[in-house]
């Protein structure tokens, strides 16, 4: 090989080299091939109740845009409890227990949209990897601002209801990721990134439930954006596949 191809084969494996020490490669950790799946025999079911006088849900404040019109929903959604205590948007998954298992990362986008100038859902759970599709239904500019600890913050707007929906992506697991419009201050959302399939959010009475864990001992988290966490144990085996696991929340002092 000559000198002048050497010296032209030293300074493009430099640029490759300095590329990929400022993070010229793919963002996204390659993930090991997907070996588990869903099919145990367990199924964990409880109830999210709240120990305490329920906070009153107020109207939220939308007067500042006339597109924003208020419907039987735009109550604050930070603390819903039903007639009989339960509590709805915890979110509630399996935290350990699972080894090393790899569970196949679903490629149906989870859908966060803008409807009557809310999030909807409010709370949701989603695999590292899997796209989020955000929509704006609303005939008004919201921007959509996600507040990450481990994963990238962004923050992009859409016009209105014609503006085409983008698809983000989390790479690491992390709970609780805020999602806000800074033009509607009011609104606030939030997804929960994991690894496995094992997870709900409680329902309007506050129920949930688990299925498909195989027999082992699980370590159950249930998160809610304003009261905390908590934790419980469970135990599932072929001849007891049926756990439980209550959880009560009191007020934020």
């Amino acid at each position: 090989m000559s000198n002048r191809y050497s010296s032209l084969w030293l300074v493009v494996a430099l640029a490759a080299s300095l590329a990929a020490a400022c993070g010229g490669g793919s963002s996204t950790p390659e993930r090991p091939a997907a070996t588990a799946k869903a099919d145990g025999p367990g199924t964990v079911t409880g109830k999210i109740t709240f120990d305490g006088e329920p906070p009153a849900r107020t109207p939220l404040k939308m007067a500042a845009d006339p597109n924003c019109k208020p419907g039987p929903q735009s109550l604050s959604e930070s603390t819903i409890v039903s007639a009989d205590k339960g509590l709805k948007n915890v979110f509630v998954y399996v935290k350990d227990g699972l080894g090393n298992a790899v569970y196949e990362t679903p490629t149906t986008p989870v859908v966060l949209d803008q409807m009557g100038c809310r999030y909807e859902p409010h709370v949701f759970g989603v695999f590292v990897g899997q796209p989020v599709e955000i929509k704006n239904s609303d005939p008004t500019l919201h921007n959509i601002h996600a507040i990450p600890k481990a994963n990238e913050e962004f923050n992009f707007g859409q016009p209105n209801e014609k503006s085409p929906s983008v698809t983000k992506t989390f790479t690491k697991p992390e709970i609780g990721v805020s999602f806000q419009c800074d033009v509607h201050g009011w609104m606030r959302a939030y997804a929960n990134v994991v690894t496995s399939p094992f997870f709900a959010v409680s329902k309007d009475d506050g129920t949930f439930e688990i299925k498909g864990l195989k027999p082992g001992t699980y370590t159950i988290e249930a998160w809610h954006e304003r009261l905390g966490t908590q934790t419980q144990q469970v135990t599932i085996s072929d001849a007891a596949p049926a756990a439980t696991a209550a959880f009560s929340f009191k007020p934020a002092a």
